[in-house]
């Protein structure tokens, strides 16, 4: 396994001007933004205290309490663009949160300016019983928490778009090539299950692989504040699934 140290900077700069506008008030918009980030990536927030030893419970209420927190306008009025990276801002606050203030409001009523946010605990829970045991610290288990959050929600986003535009049957098919080898890619048997030429599975494959990659640099884009720094967070991604 390779030294923490080692790994390049996962997520290195926060889209912070979303940050800085829902912290400004009277922006629902920016507000409502950044609680569609919180919806999306909370989870391996959750399984990061449960990782700590938190019951079900309580993990539970972290969770829900922290983000209704954060949204407040005086929590984020303190937020220094200069601390680098989405993913270690709300872990650190995150911690901070249990450390200093989740006995005393976690459980009081949310709502921070924003829709509540319905998590699907059970999903959450299921998916730590699965897990084998890993030696990994969890701070780096978050990480990859993160990544595969990503993914999933990036992939879930292409599969509604292929089967809106009546591609359903042909993405079902072709689902697996998005992470194979292309080596080791059955075209013929491909082709052979869609009614098309080898050749015409060949393009089929590659313009979904272009789809999907185009969907996870948009999707990254949105934790960032500069689109240069896209490719250097795309190969993080990748490198800390590959731990």
């Amino acid at each position: 396994m390779t030294h923490p140290a080692s790994h390049p900077p996962f997520f290195a700069t926060t889209r912070w001007t979303l940050v800085c506008d829902a912290a400004q008030g009277g922006d629902t918009r920016a507000v409502a933004a950044l609680g569609d980030l919180f919806a999306t990536y909370w989870q391996p927030l959750y399984r990061y205290a449960r990782r700590l030893g938190k019951s079900r419970e309580d993990a539970e209420d972290l969770v829900q309490g922290f983000f209704t927190h954060l949204i407040e306008q005086c929590a984020l009025r303190d937020t220094d663009r200069n601390k680098g990276r989405f993913r270690a801002f709300l872990l650190a606050s995150f911690n901070h949160w249990i450390i200093n203030s989740w006995k005393h409001a976690s459980r009081q009523k949310r709502g921070g300016g924003i829709a509540p946010l319905s998590f699907d605990w059970h999903s959450a829970e299921t998916g730590l019983k699965l897990e084998v045991a890993d030696e990994r610290s969890p701070d780096r288990l978050f990480d990859r928490e993160w990544a595969l959050t990503l993914l999933e929600k990036v992939l879930g986003e292409l599969e509604a778009a292929c089967r809106a535009e009546g591609g359903a049957a042909q993405f079902d098919q072709l689902k697996p090539c998005l992470t194979a080898d292309s080596s080791r890619i059955p075209y013929a048997e491909l082709a052979a299950g869609l009614g098309l030429s080898e050749g015409a599975a060949r393009v089929a494959v590659h313009r979904l692989r272009k789809r999907y990659r185009a969907f996870l640099t948009a999707e990254i884009a949105r934790t960032l504040a500069s689109p240069a720094a896209v490719e250097e967070e795309m190969r993080a991604l990748f490198a800390v699934l590959a731990e």
